[in-house]
């Protein structure tokens, strides 16, 4: 079935239901200023066969910034990553040049 055919109704076809509440969309979190941001960076071999990847975690923000951080991270590493589940993960064992080009960043990085 080509695209032009499907409607957009979000999986609901119909309904009799007088009392249906429509989902509301989520609101996207707020970006907390950089200085407010708890980040931890840590080495992490688990269920990766050995091989280190660099986890960076609590950032709190619209996902959008979270993947910015990373792609920003990943370049400056020239390496591969991935953002997900709120984590940025750089491979390889990067966390001494993440943990300074976080803070000139100006990210406040907890222990």
């Amino acid at each position: 079935m080509s695209n032009k055919h499907k409607s957009n109704l979000g999986g609901l076809v119909y309904s009799t239901n007088p009392n249906l509440i429509q989902p509301t969309p989520m609101e996207e979190q707020a970006l907390l200023p950089k200085n407010l941001q708890r980040l931890k960076i840590k080495l992490d071999s688990k269920q990766r066969a050995g091989k280190l990847v660099t986890l960076i975690e609590g950032f709190e923000g619209p996902e959008k910034d979270l993947e910015e951080l990373g792609k920003l991270l990943k370049t400056k590493c020239g390496t591969g990553g991935t953002v997900k589940d709120g984590l940025i993960l750089i491979q390889g064992d990067y966390k001494e040049k993440i943990l300074k080009w976080l803070k000139d960043l100006g990210y406040v990085l907890s222990k």
